[in-house]
């Protein structure tokens, strides 16, 4: 029974989903989706998801969407993957903890529009809007501080004060790493006055290499894309 993972590395959720099957040794075939272009929006596509998002899975007969939800799924469902991954991290259930990209760390979708507002936007077929990214960049900066504040006090290398990672340190590292899209100046602006952050995605990225790395360098590769669509 082959899993499918239908996604795109682009997006910020189907990396994690991605990186957490190959970090734990689970068979996948990727299909790429390509919603840059709408494909997401096909109908062979919103038969898996109805809501025409990436990432989304097929597993046998069942069909998943939402990457909290498909991230629990796998850590339950697959044999072999570490204690410190799946359903429970000591007595706390993985669907709240995973929820701290959105919801303990505040806004973070503030950081995506912050992208698409400030770089990404040609990419998707939409213009720039560097009023909107000011903004966005005051909620994001908020969201980093409580982000040091609340969840990575103390010595420990990852979310919760825990020393080894969870899926909820995959999501949110991934969400943060889309800041990889933007000019240099701008994401030393922001995550430079955050050492704490920075040294948290480097564990993250330990733990997870040489999977994090690599399918990371997408981002570089749509980089280089903005970079010559402003060339052009």
């Amino acid at each position: 029974m082959t899993l499918k993972v239908y996604g795109h590395r682009l997006s910020q959720p189907s990396r994690a989903i991605i990186i957490f099957c190959k970090v734990n040794g689970i068979d996948f075939e990727e299909v790429t989706i390509d919603f840059t272009t709408g494909k997401h929006r096909l109908p062979d596509f919103e038969e898996i998801n109805p809501m025409a998002e990436v990432p989304a899975i097929v597993h046998g007969d069942l069909k998943l969407f939402e990457s909290h939800a498909i991230l629990c799924y796998l850590a339950s469902a697959f044999p072999g993957v570490p204690d410190h991954c799946p359903s429970w991290i000591g007595t706390i259930p993985t669907y709240a903890v995973v929820h701290v990209r959105e919801t303990p760390a505040s806004n973070f979708c503030s950081e995506l529009n912050y992208c698409i507002n400030s770089a990404l936007g040609p990419v998707r077929s939409l213009p720039l809007n560097p009023q909107a990214a000011i903004e966005d960049e005051k909620i994001l900066s908020e969201s980093l501080s409580k982000l040091v504040s609340v969840w990575l006090k103390g010595d420990a290398k990852f979310l919760l004060g825990n020393f080894q990672p969870s899926v909820a340190d995959l999501s949110l590292a991934c969400e943060i790493m889309q800041l990889e899209v933007v000019d240099e100046k701008n994401r030393k602006r922001i995550l430079g006055p955050h050492p704490k952050i920075l040294e948290w995605i480097d564990n993250v990225k330990s733990a997870t290499s040489p999977h994090f790395e690599e399918v990371h360098e997408h981002l570089q590769e749509v980089k280089a894309r903005i970079a010559l669509l402003k060339s052009a």
